[in-house]
């Protein structure tokens, strides 16, 4: 067995896209990540990645994930999970601000188990965006 190296760390050149999500906070756990790619939700440089894609230095990671797009660059490789402040320095965070309370205060939304419309609330939801019969 060779002796260590003083110094050596994690000299990794890729890593499992579901393995450096996880490890980089982007996912909670690693199967929400696995699941997560399996469902078409994250994208490396545009290719909808599955669990085991390897991820390099400078690809592109989309994630799509409790209704909010996170774009990050990878930076770092890490295969195992750090905590928040190295995760910090392990990618390049681009994802879009989130929508301001204003607007999502704004949007109409149905109570949660309510559901179809009835015929009566889907003509009234048609009059309220315009789409009148015909």
């Amino acid at each position: 067995m060779a002796p260590a190296v003083p110094g050596n760390q994690n000299t990794a050149t890729q890593a499992r896209v579901d393995s450096w999500t996880w490890a980089v906070r982007l996912f909670k756990t690693r199967s929400a990540a696995a699941e997560a790619c399996r469902g078409g939700h994250v994208r490396v440089n545009g290719v909808a990645a599955k669990p085991a894609q390897p991820v390099r230095p400078g690809d592109e990671v989309r994630i799509r994930a409790g209704g909010i797009e996170r774009i990050v660059i990878v930076e770092r490789i890490v295969t195992k999970r750090v905590g928040p402040p190295i995760a910090a320095q392990c990618l390049i965070d681009y994802s879009p601000p989130p929508p301001s309370r204003e607007i999502l205060a704004t949007m109409p939304r149905r109570d949660r188990g309510s559901g179809r419309p009835t015929k009566r609330e889907r003509r009234e939801t048609d009059r309220l965006l315009g789409r009148e019969d015909t």
